[in-house]
């Protein structure tokens, strides 16, 4: 640590505060158990070890009174002198041995046992130790009082201090800026194998059949890391081989046919092209990716947590042509023109200055050891080594890199995006002396690495690890935890993984992320929720249907802003909430409002707590009004009074009943929107997720919305009658009655079942995009899985408010179609199709020179069609 009387104690920032007063308030209590023989130190509900070396402050106290009393002579008076000689012999916690680190932790236990027995056997004992403590323990109102616990403190392994401190002091990895989660080192083998024991024991008895990994980006190595869990996993694999050979090899050294056994069985892995045995065990990781950025190739994983395929199957359903209305409409509405890239540089700048401050001080500390030991630069002054740092990161294009000690050269990618990161950061800091950030760069980028001494390779590849480590989180709180709460243009595009100012995706990127994956990633998982995601796939699908009615959001907008005027409260001179928020909150009500027609009382008020709670967490995040370290209670209490307001029924609100009439009309195209996510997921390469509860329609929003009790029950029941659905009549009853859920329940359990059935097809099967002619080339995206002789084509349509403008809501099915034809190019005429969601059988048909479907056959009962191949 940078301040020296840290060393070899952590920082405990858990006080809630100033240290001195938290003492002499006498919060800090110490505690002696006799019947363990031990102390502890209590903070209300905290408690902490007492070192056993600072047992002696308490034990030696006064002692001569003990001693007098029982008798120098005593038995009692022996045993408590020679506790005492072997409290004095024990190690010191700082001392790092082994097997000094082991004698240390079997004698503490040792003196504990015998205090206790003590204490039993003679009572004055404990009631001599028991004062002591009252002394240490102080006297509130006597500041001197607590100079003996003072002391005592001290001789801890760790310091006490204000939660507050933590944000520029703290000496220990954690996550993100949670304190009490502490990182451990699982880049060391010997805590990797301890940590891992359980885990590898539940994959080697089929308890578990596969692994999501969060956030490797916070890894030292996750290339390693990888490595030694494939590993880890073989090992166990080949341990149970060998457990089942016979007896005779009870003589053989098992250690050494264990490693000869892995080591042949991973270059027969090596030899073999097949990702499934290169990959023994299942992993998907959480691995937020960048633009333009993909997963390295060399990773032993099966794929990502799919958070990319969350935002591009998202983006389908956001009309692209209306982008500069929607900034137009935004900019208007608030009164300024944000500009995301801007926005992000300035978040991740306020992340690294307050609540990550320490963990920059800290990368700045290992970058001054490099300077300070190098004439040609040692002239860089701290402050602005960290100020450069500091830019640096401001500007990183993507969560990190992955540079290792193993490393002679840094690959291509990782290169370009060091380089437009300090490129950028010069371009932002003109006043700065441009060679410090060419220093930065050298140093990332490995340069002059032949020049350096051993010491000086370890100190510049502790750097390069520490800033790989350091640039994920700040990105992560600065971009996620922070701008996505400020940007709210269309907050669906708000996602984890999301870049909110790319305005909807193209169907021919789609595809070719389609292709991407299956070619790279087959086993890739397809999410559209997670326990992360700031809103539902449902409420996502909800909002993006406004990207295709501009002009009717503009116009509900401003009527909505003019009818709640009133219920705004001015705070400290500013107006509660701030057009920003209110923008915020308007679409996040149309995206949670519940399906029922008229929301009763009780739930009325349920939903009113949700939004106020959310917006809450909302603002909070977004560190403009309000935030978690300095939370404006009154500003936040105007906020919720406000949605209490404007959301309670009775003649006075004109706000609510047009509200209502303008979300039942989202609400319709959304439904049909999440049920073309639903079937696209299904049936995309890779593997299908769905998060608890997401079976039936689910209009929750980020954690923790999204952790209420799933009905179960409900589930099995609407189960038992969605398989009973057998042809297009049942198929459009579910349809006609959309908001009890079943007909989202229905698609998912008919195209999940087909997928089972049809393992090879959709894990092997090729992918090909089909064209839709006869409509908007945006209005259906369509495809088909092919392997050997089996097929499957999938409709999905998308942006259906622009079928019909005449109706409200317009017609999803049959002639609404009329127009629309789906090429199958090489099929021939009569092939049969069996629609698996309603039973129906079509026939291909010749049109102009090809072969294809008619749209509105595909399409006659039900908005989303799945085809199957009939021999």
């Amino acid at each position: 640590p940078i301040n020296t009387k840290l060393t070899n104690q952590v920082l405990l920032p858990t006080l809630g505060e100033q240290y001195g007063v938290v003492l002499e308030n006498k919060e800090l209590q110490v505690v002696f158990t006799p019947a363990e023989g031990k102390f502890t130190l209590h903070y209300y509900e905290s408690l902490f070890p007492i070192n056993p070396r600072s047992y002696s402050l308490m034990l030696e106290y006064e002692k001569d009174l003990l001693f007098s009393e029982l008798g120098e002579e005593s038995e009692a008076t022996l045993e408590y002198q020679s506790i005492l000689t072997a409290i004095s012999h024990l190690p010191l916690h700082s001392e790092s041995e082994k097997e000094k680190s082991l004698e240390r932790n079997r004698e503490k236990e040792i003196i504990k046992r015998r205090l206790a027995a003590l204490c039993a056997q003679e009572p004055r004992v404990e009631e001599f130790i028991q004062r002591n403590v009252n002394i240490f323990n102080g006297e509130k109102g006597e500041p001197h009082s607590f100079d003996l616990l003072d002391q005592l403190m001290e001789a801890q392994a760790y310091r006490l201090s204000f939660w507050r401190v933590a944000a520029e002091e703290i000496n220990y990895r954690r996550f993100f800026d949670v304190n009490e989660l502490a990182a451990v080192r699982v880049d060391q083998l010997p805590v990797f194998r301890e940590t891992h024991r359980l885990l590898m024991q539940l994959l080697r008895e089929g308890k578990l059949n596969g692994l999501r990994v969060d956030h490797v980006d916070g890894l030292r190595n996750p290339w390693a890391y990888f490595q030694n869990l494939q590993q880890a996993y073989y090992l166990e694999m080949c341990r149970a081989e060998i457990n089942a050979m016979p007896d005779e090899l009870d003589g053989v050294d098992r250690a050494k046919l264990e490693s000869a056994l892995l080591e042949k069985r991973w270059e027969e892995i090596e030899k073999t092209q097949d990702p499934l045995l290169i990959r023994p065990v299942y992993v998907a990781i959480e691995k937020i990716l960048g633009h333009n950025e993909v997963l390295p190739n060399d990773w032993t994983v099966c794929g990502t947590t799919g958070y990319e395929f969350t935002n591009a199957v998202n983006g389908l359903f956001v009309e692209q042509a209306n982008q500069k209305a929607f900034d137009d409409i935004y900019t208007s509405f608030i009164g300024e023109k944000i500009k995301f890239p801007d926005l992000i540089y300035e978040t991740k700048k306020q992340i690294m200055r307050l609540s990550l401050a320490s963990e920059i001080m800290a990368l700045t500390n290992l970058l001054n050891k490099i300077t300070e030991n190098d004439r040609r630069h040692r002239d860089f002054t701290l402050n602005s080594q960290r100020n450069a740092i500091r830019e640096v990161i401001a500007c990183f294009p993507v969560y990190r890199t992955y540079i290792t000690p193993a490393n002679a050269e840094v690959e291509k990618r990782d290169q370009t995006f060091i380089e437009s990161a300090v490129t950028r950061a010069k371009r932002r800091n003109t006043a700065i002396d441009p060679s410090i950030f060419d220093f930065i760069r050298d140093i990332l980028l490995l340069k002059n690495l032949r020049n350096l001494s051993p010491s000086e390779k370890i100190a510049h590849f502790n750097f390069i690890m520490k800033f790989q480590q350091t640039t994920g989180p700040v990105i992560a709180k600065g971009l996620e935890d922070t701008a996505f709460y400020i940007y709210n243009r269309l907050i669906s595009l708000n996602e984890v993984g999301g870049e909110p100012d790319q305005f909807g995706i193209s169907q021919a990127n789609f595809h070719r992320q389609q292709a991407d994956r299956q070619r790279n990633w087959p086993f890739s998982i397809l999410t559209t929720s997670t326990h992360d995601t700031k809103r539902s796939e449902d409420v996502r699908v909800r909002i993006d249907v406004l990207s295709e009615m501009p002009k009717e959001w503009r116009t509900a907008l401003n009527r909505w802003t003019r009818f709640n005027k009133r219920h705004k409260k001015t705070v400290e001179g500013s107006l509660a909430p701030s057009r920003n928020e209110e923008y915020f909150l308007y679409q996040t009500l149309l995206g949670v409002w519940p399906l029922e027609e008229n929301l009763d009382k009780a739930a009325l008020q349920e939903l009113t707590e949700r939004v106020q709670a959310y917006m809450r967490k909302a603002m909070n995040e977004a560190k403009v009004n309000s935030s978690w370290v300095n939370p404006n209670e009154p500003y936040q209490q105007a906020v919720a009074d406000f949605i209490a307001e404007i959301l309670t029924t009775g003649d006075n609100n004109r706000f609510l009943p047009e509200f209502q009439a303008f979300q039942k009309k989202i609400a319709h195209f959304g439904a049909l929107n999440a049920l073309s996510q639903t079937l696209i997921k299904i049936t995309s390469p890779g593997v299908p997720d769905f998060y608890q509860g997401n079976e039936l329609w689910d209009f929750s929003l980020v954690d923790p919305d999204n952790r209420r009790p799933v009905d179960y029950q409900l589930r099995e029941r609407l189960l038992k009658q969605v398989e009973r659905v057998e042809d297009a009549a049942g198929a459009a009853e579910l349809l006609e009655n959309k908001a009890d859920g079943r007909v989202k329940l229905f698609v998912t359990s008919r195209a999940l079942n087909f997928r089972r059935a049809n393992h090879k097809l959709f894990s092997r099967g090729n992918y090909t995009p089909l064209e839709v002619l006869g409509v908007r080339p945006e209005s259906v995206l369509a495809f088909a899985r092919a392997f050997q002789q089996q097929q499957a084509i999938v409709v999905a349509p998308l942006l259906y408010t622009g079928l019909n403008k005449g109706t409200d809501p317009a017609p999803v099915t049959g002639a609404v179609w009329s127009a629309g034809w789906l090429a199958l190019p090489g099929a021939e005429a009569g092939q049969p199709y069996r629609n698996l969601l309603t039973g129906e059988v079509l026939a291909v048909k010749e049109q102009n020179g090809g072969a294809g479907l008619a749209l509105d056959e595909v399409l006659a009962a039900f908005p989303v069609a799945l085809l199957e191949k009939v021999d």
